[in-house]
């Protein structure tokens, strides 16, 4: 599988199907496979990029402190080496920041942004987390506490059903190369990144998307209003990462927005670029 170095450290991503782009920025503490549903349906309409953010899954794991836009430009780094110019970009948690700032940063080449929790402010609530992932790799319980924190990104109900049973373990057994220090500067890009200023100009086409027990609801709520060309949506009982527990509710929004925006394509296109 291919491997960017385009911004100076090994980022890991997959690509699938044809059609214009859509990127994909997953959620702390998952890697690129939380779009697994994503990809499956979206695939034969679009070419998908799934990366692992550097700190998690298959990507570096540095220990140096770093910015959320030294992480944006892990992605448009991706997407220099698929020659990739424009694309629309679908991200979660951490990754809807991600998609939001890259979209505030670069119109000409994020068509547009769809945000699942969509928090632009600033989430200063993360060294609790910090300290347990350093506290449990010292102690040699790192899966335990992974498995608990990826729970926390969904509904406990759904969390134990068969699928989700069985793609929460599959994240902690693909997780063994987690870095505790690597995280901790996750966390860190996250705490002080604040995209509130930047909303008043901002014009693209948005969908933010929540779930209704998501605990980001308030600030997805509080970004949808400050966003001139937003629609925002509420997943019946689902939590953070709705679109792995209804990924058919959640494939029928995103259709229809990128409908209503012109951006799905009517039928299945070889080209890389939007028209």
């Amino acid at each position: 599988m291919p491997v960017s170095r385009a911004n100076g450290l090994n980022i890991y991503y997959e690509k699938a199907g044809s059609g214009p782009p859509l990127v994909l920025i997953h959620a702390l503490p998952f890697d690129h496979n939380l779009w697994v549903y994503q990809v499956e349906r979206l695939s034969s309409r679009f070419t998908t990029l799934a990366m692992d953010l550097r700190g998690l899954g298959r990507s570096a794991k540095p220990h140096s402190p770093f910015t959320l836009e030294d992480m944006g430009n892990d992605i448009l780094g991706v997407m220099k080496d698929e020659g990739v110019k424009s694309a629309v970009v679908l991200g979660c948690s951490i990754g809807s920041k991600l998609a939001l700032m890259l979209a505030c940063e670069h119109p000409e080449i994020f068509k547009a942004a769809i945000l699942v929790g969509g928090n632009s402010g600033p989430q200063a609530q993360f060294d609790h987390r910090i300290a347990a992932y350093r506290e449990h790799q010292a102690n040699g319980t790192l899966k335990d506490y992974h498995l608990g924190h990826l729970r926390h990104g969904v509904t406990q109900a759904w969390a134990d059903t068969p699928a989700g049973r069985y793609l929460m373990q599959g994240f902690v057994e693909r997780g063994g190369a987690l870095d505790a220090e690597a995280l901790a500067q996750v966390f860190g890009a996250l705490t002080v990144s604040d995209l509130t200023d930047r909303l008043p100009a901002y014009k693209s086409p948005t969908l933010i998307v929540n779930g209704e027990f998501d605990n980001a609801l308030k600030g997805g709520t509080r970004t949808a209003s400050l966003i001139a060309q937003s629609e925002h949506k509420i997943i019946s009982g689902a939590g953070h990462c709705c679109f792995l527990e209804d990924p058919a509710t959640f494939a029928t929004l995103v259709q229809d927005f990128l409908n209503r925006n012109r951006l799905w394509p009517n039928q299945d296109l070889p080209s890389q670029d939007f028209p």
